[in-house]
């Protein structure tokens, strides 16, 4: 791919910083709404809590999680970082693609039958999905963030014989 122009690559590495950083926030608020509504007192309160978690997860997880994803994507492919040629922007890749599937499966899969509970008038069973989920997840990101800060570990064996041939 060609290389992004200096306007075009900040303004990409703005909405990939602040739409990473809001997938992070999301994951943080979903979180403390899914132990809201495991130590509910009342039906009422963790039905009430089940809902801000399903319009959350309805509305702006999956958008999040895919314009991160994309977002990355076209930066890397667009800079001279490259998505194979540093260990830390492929481990990034790997972890936001897997992170983004298991938000689509997983995560939405258990907020639609907490919501689905709710909305038949039932307890809401297996609350603990919508805890581990969010923390794992929420883990994930901070590494992900952390690594995005730090860009350990050096160049994968494809960005060692690029760098080879470049020099020639």
């Amino acid at each position: 791919m060609q290389q992004l122009t200096r306007p075009a690559r900040r303004g990409l590495l703005v909405v990939h910083v602040v739409v990473s950083v809001g997938w992070l926030g999301l994951t943080l608020g979903i979180l403390a709404l899914g132990i809201t509504g495991a130590v509910a007192d009342s039906a009422e309160e963790a039905g009430a809590v089940y809902r801000s978690m399903n319009v959350l997860g309805d509305w702006l997880l999956i958008p999040i999680s895919l314009l991160s994803l994309a977002s990355g994507i076209v930066l890397s492919l667009g800079t001279p970082w490259g998505l194979a040629r540093h260990r830390w922007v492929y481990v990034k890749f790997w972890l936001t693609l897997l992170t983004t599937a298991a938000t689509a499966f997983a995560l939405r899969a258990s907020i639609n039958a907490a919501m689905a509970d709710v909305v038949a008038g039932q307890a809401v069973g297996a609350t603990t999905d919508l805890v581990v989920a969010p923390s794992v997840s929420l883990s994930v990101y901070t590494f992900l963030t952390a690594i995005s800060v730090i860009k350990p570990w050096g160049l994968t064996a494809r960005g060692r014989r690029l760098r080879a041939t470049k020099r020639r």
